[in-house]
């Protein structure tokens, strides 16, 4: 029996990632840069203003908020209108307001000293000025503006690449684009870029007890439930999934959809053909495609399970349960790890804490126990509780209702068998709800 360590090393050591793509930028979130996005302008373009108000000289507007002179008439000499406030002591410029600019704008405008002109932020900022005033500052006169308080030059102000100077790089390889990215790159004008795509997951549900959703299961017949769950899993875990749907149980049929999928997937996967005469039947029916196994992993559930690479790229294909409960497990452990990894993710595998359990749990030892649980956490001390959800304590019930109100799975070493109330276990995430 392999361990589950042995096991997954052999996984991941079998990726395929796709070819770096060029996609629309709106398309690009959340997959991975595959090149170093340079600016070639500066951003901004244009000195800006950053805040509405008024753009300014910064020397107009310096006295603005000093106390008041023991002589005033020394103010006569200065190049602005400035005048006293009433009852504060403090002193105010008046400075004409000789026209508004708003975003967009085209028309140059030239500010001479002892003006202002209004600004919209964004808008660009008149020749000359150096400053923009707040409008809470000012008393907000179109015609001529109080101006209550002094600014420093560069106030307010988005100066020509503030942001990205020419030759920086915006958005560096390997990171992952998100809505800041995104915009960066609209900045920038960029309206393309290079990504690593989402690796193209084949799910092929066999079993001549399966039928449809949509037909009405006959006297020993199921519905497929694993090849919508496991295709939801895949995309879930960031894949662009094809499900195929229930295969055709003619051999030489099964093995011309397999080795279609080969073709257009980095990863295939193949359910409800483990153990028995259905692996028999699969693994005869694909030799040739390339090895594929059958063994044990020392892991529940989920222990009997099936991989091997296939085809001219030897893509990884693997063979899970018919169980839903155990595919869906074994898809969480050794599929989506793979998956991440060829979506270039650095930590592929789940988010873990370590939790109290709040309840007794058993496990099977020898094997890894993945069992389903429900984490919490108390509200006072900030503590992680988590308790198994299961019809017996080794957490053996194979009901998918029960997968379904689960948020995580509880990990119990091999050399575990009981689990008693107030112990530490590792916990791992899973996709959250609600």
């Amino acid at each position: 029996m392999r361990s589950v360590e042995d096991h997954l090393s052999l996984v991941t050591a079998s990726v395929v990632a796709p070819r770096p793509i060029q996609v629309a930028i709106s398309e690009a979130q959340g997959l991975m840069c595959a090149e170093e996005v340079v600016t070639t302008d500066p951003l901004p373009g244009f000195d800006q203003a950053a805040i509405d108000g008024y753009a300014v000289r910064a020397v107009d507007v310096a006295l603005a908020g000093a106390e008041e002179p023991e002589d005033t008439s020394t103010l006569a000499d200065e190049p602005v209108d400035v005048s006293v406030l009433d009852d504060s002591g403090r002193l105010v410029v008046h400075l004409p307001v000789v026209g508004d600019v708003t975003p967009g704008s085209r028309t140059p405008t030239r500010l001479q000293p002892g003006q202002a002109v209004r600004v919209e932020t964004g808008a660009p900022l008149p020749t000359l000025a150096d400053a923009v005033v707040p409008h809470r500052w000012t008393d907000g006169d179109s015609d001529r503006v109080m101006i209550g308080h002094p600014v420093d030059s560069g106030d307010y102000v988005r100066r020509v690449g503030d942001d990205v100077q020419p030759g920086d790089v915006a958005v560096r390889t390997g990171t992952v684009i998100g809505a800041a990215q995104v915009g960066l790159l609209a900045a920038v004008g960029r309206a393309r870029v290079l990504v690593h795509p989402r690796p193209r997951v084949a799910v092929i549900a066999v079993g001549g007890d399966l039928v449809d959703v949509d037909r009405d299961p006959g006297p020993g017949q199921v519905f497929d439930v694993n090849s919508y769950a496991l295709a939801a899993a895949a995309r879930d875990a960031g894949a662009e999934v094809h499900r195929v749907g229930i295969a055709d149980r003619d051999p030489a049929r099964l093995r011309e959809i397999v080795e279609a999928q080969t073709i257009r997937a980095e990863i295939v996967v193949i359910c409800g053909a483990v153990g028995g005469a259905a692996s028999r039947m699969i693994t005869e029916t694909l030799d040739g495609l390339g090895d594929l196994e059958v063994g044990r992993v020392g892991m529940h559930p989920g222990s009997v399970q099936g991989f091997g690479r296939l085809g001219r790229d030897e893509i990884p294909t693997f063979l899970l349960p018919a169980n839903p409960v155990s595919a869906l497990i074994t898809f969480e452990v050794m599929v989506r790890p793979l998956i991440r990894i060829a979506l270039g993710k650095r930590q592929p595998m789940r988010r873990t804490v370590t939790a109290r359990s709040i309840g007794p749990i058993a496990s099977v030892e020898g094997r890894r126990g993945y069992l389903r649980g429900q984490l919490m956490r108390d509200e006072r001390s900030g503590e992680y509780l988590v308790q198994a959800i299961g019809e017996s304590e080794s957490g053996t019930s194979h009901l998918l209702a029960e997968l379904a109100e689960a948020n995580c799975l509880i990990v119990i070493p091999e050399d575990v068998e009981d689990v008693n109330t107030g112990d530490r276990v590792e916990v791992s995430f899973l996709a959250e709800r609600g």
